[in-house]
């Protein structure tokens, strides 16, 4: 993929979430829109070039355009994984610099990295020398004590000048102590302005917005003042709205996929994963989402994650789920969720 494309994807993006963003949901939300930029959950640079990587990495072709997340913070460990990502054929790579896990921390990278403005920039120039892909950064606006404004423009202005094609700002500090990953993405205050102002003053560099965008109107507004939007546990649990997104955002003319092709595309993709050992329960966990909203929901996750998660559980288990929807209001009468 070339790289106005994946400037344009950014627009709007679903952001990489642990536990979450595995290559069975990025195949499901790329069935939702077909032009928002999708990412990997965050993957240790250690884990890649220990010998993992084709596992680590597998992605449906259907992705793209998808991005790899890397954590880490070795230069030399971070450039043989970049270039680990372009051989896989991703279409950007970019750092983690805004996890607050204490497993993250552990290991020296993820948010704790904001106070190392001068590592994260010597990640990036090594990444950016070893790869023709887009590097990019998603971090935090600081940690703990730092001032939001001399520290992020510090940090922000060293990372640019190592050559970093896009920044991802969390509109939010991360607390490193005494706090939860679940209360860093709810407790720390937002500050969306001062994201705007760092996109100002980085222009032309991009600044795309993350953090607490609960729809796509929310989106709309902060698109007023940044390059692009992410959205994050929103799309998850209300994974609907995403079949609004290609009109909203990028001025797709074609209609969103239908509820019927939805269920027979996940239908088939689950039947090629479960012969190739995968387990239903790992598919089906990430439709849940899609019902929110509708009648029938309780059901029909209900049968996607007690079914689901039978011995043998096969895809018609997926149909069955689909089927309460279709009892509801037939599938024929349904053109989109999005208009439901």
């Amino acid at each position: 993929m070339s790289r106005a494309p994946i400037e344009m994807a950014r627009r709007f993006s679903v952001a990489p979430m642990m536990n979450v963003t595995d290559r069975h949901c990025r195949f499901f939300f790329r069935l939702m829109t077909r032009r928002a930029l999708l990412f990997t959950e965050m993957i240790t640079s250690a884990a890649l070039i220990r010998g993992g990587a084709e596992w680590l990495l597998d992605f449906d072709p259907a992705e793209h355009p998808v991005a790899a997340q890397l954590g880490g913070a070795d230069p030399g460990e971070l450039a043989k994984a970049a270039s680990l990502c372009e051989r896989l054929g991703y279409d950007e790579v970019n750092l983690n610099v805004g996890c607050p896990s204490d497993r993250v921390q552990s290991g020296k990278f993820g948010a704790c990295l904001m106070a190392e403005p001068e590592t994260v920039a010597a990640c990036v120039r090594a990444m950016k020398a070893a790869t023709s892909l887009p590097v990019t950064v998603k971090c935090r606006i600081g940690i703990d004590d730092q001032d939001t404004e001399r520290d992020l423009n510090r940090f922000a202005k060293m990372v640019a000048e190592a050559g970093v094609n896009a920044l991802y700002v969390h509109a939010r500090k991360a607390w490193l102590s005494g706090v939860s990953p679940a209360d860093n993405r709810e407790l720390p205050p937002l500050d969306y302005p001062r994201v705007y102002r760092l996109r100002a003053e980085l222009s032309p560099l991009p600044v795309i917005v993350n953090g607490g965008v609960h729809s796509l109107a929310e989106a709309h507004q902060h698109l007023r003042h940044a390059d692009g939007v992410m959205l994050g546990r929103a799309a998850y649990q209300n994974a609907a709205m995403l079949l609004d997104a290609d009109r909203e955002f990028f001025g797709d003319a074609h209609p969103p996929r239908s509820l019927p092709e939805i269920r027979d595309a996940m239908i088939a993709y689950a039947d090629r994963q479960l012969g190739e050992g995968e387990k239903l329960n790992r598919i089906a966990r990430h439709l849940l989402g899609l019902a929110t909203g509708r009648p029938g929901a309780r059901r029909f996750r209900q049968i996607l994650t007690v079914d689901g998660a039978r011995k043998g559980a096969s895809s018609q288990v997926i149909a069955r789920a689909f089927a309460v929807l279709e009892e509801v209001q037939p599938l024929s009468s349904s053109p989109s969720l999005a208009t439901v």
